[in-house]
């Protein structure tokens, strides 16, 4: 019997044993690389998240140091707008100082040419002081006084100052500089209460030649006496803008009495002084001036606290312009430091409305 041909199967069990162990191969293989991918995956994710946390400590530190920054920025705009203010005031106060270098050369060219004035009147001014030094007060006058006055030693220290005229003013510069001759005690005195005020030896000075001046008013003669600053003030209460009788000398020691009891203060206004002479009705024929400095301000308060050299000229020139024509101006000087032009200016007006000028010593009384 013939034996029947094997026939060959493509799907056999040997063939499936290989395709299964290609296939568990082919998974094996893919395993393996997905577990290198994982790991891979690891070691980038690690250095990205430490990279981002580095980022994240230099954006942290950024913020830190820009909040540094923001205040070191308001630090320098504070002291930038202070570096202004005080550029600022630098600027003003170095205007200040052209204004006043340009007064002190207009002053000194002035200065000059009133030298040259002054040279020329020199033999004038020497006769006029052996006058006022040789004079004695006639035996007449002395018996129609109806006050006294004894000096030291019994001078009588304005001998030589005739006073005179049947209507009599005496004006009297009661502002601050009348406490001292220089600036910086005048300051220093400004403070001070007003029994220490009154007690200054330049403001004494002053009554003691209003005393004198009130011994030689004669006796059938009007007279007034005020005090000014910055304005007018008449030593007997309620007598402004009157004329006063002297009444056997009564009169006359209250009006003392006035200037003696006035607290020196404030400015001066020789504006306010000369307009109160012109609303004296009838006009005096004979004005006393006791000063010590041009004035600081004209008919108005000023708008700045100082006043230079040159505004005071100018405030002197506008007083003087208001002032009645005709009327002998007699001035006595007291003067102070840091007003140069004040005695060729008052002299000048006591030449010109032809009064008289002197300057009491600085040991006087």
């Amino acid at each position: 019997m013939a034996r029947k041909k094997r026939q060959t199967n493509v799907f056999s069990l040997s063939f499936l044993d290989c395709m299964s162990c290609g296939f568990g191969a082919v998974v094996l293989f893919f395993m393996i690389i997905n577990h290198a991918t994982e790991v891979r995956s690891d070691e980038v994710n690690e250095k990205l998240l430490a990279e981002v946390s580095l980022l994240e400590r230099q954006v942290l530190d950024g913020e830190r140091h820009k909040v540094e920054l923001r205040n070191s920025i308001d630090e320098v705009d504070k002291e930038s707008a202070i570096t202004e203010g005080l550029s600022a005031q630098v600027l003003s106060d170095l205007e200040v100082i052209q204004e006043q270098l340009a007064d002190l050369d207009a002053l000194t060219v002035a200065q000059r040419e009133h030298i040259n004035k002054l040279k020329s009147d020199l033999k004038t001014i020497d006769e006029e002081k052996k006058r006022l030094e040789g004079a004695r007060a006639s035996e007449d006058d002395e018996g129609g006084a109806t006050r006294s006055f004894v000096g030291q030693g019994d001078r009588q220290y304005l001998t030589g100052l005739k006073v005179g005229g049947e209507r009599i003013l005496i004006l009297v510069d009661g502002s601050a500089s009348m406490l001292d001759s220089s600036i910086v005690n005048i300051i220093r005195r400004r403070n001070m209460s007003d029994p220490e005020k009154l007690k200054a030896r330049k403001w004494q000075r002053t009554i003691n030649a209003v005393d004198w001046l009130s011994t030689q008013i004669p006796v059938e003669s009007k007279f007034q006496i005020y005090t000014f600053n910055t304005g007018v003030q008449a030593s007997i209460p309620d007598t402004l803008g009157d004329w006063v009788e002297v009444d056997s000398g009564r009169n006359l020691n209250a009006a003392i009495d006035g200037v003696k009891s006035h607290v020196p203060a404030g400015g001066t206004s020789l504006h306010a002084a000369f307009a109160a002479a012109r609303a004296l009705k009838p006009m005096p024929d004979n004005i006393y001036l006791l000063t010590d400095s041009l004035p600081t301000q004209g008919a108005s308060a000023p708008r700045r606290t100082t006043v230079n050299g040159k505004n005071r000229i100018k405030h002197f020139e506008e007083a003087v312009a208001t002032l009645p024509l005709g009327i002998p101006v007699n001035i006595i000087l007291l003067p102070m430091e840091g007003d140069p032009m004040a005695s060729a200016a008052f002299w000048q007006l006591a030449q010109v409305t032809g009064g008289s000028f002197m300057s009491p010593s600085k040991d006087w009384p």
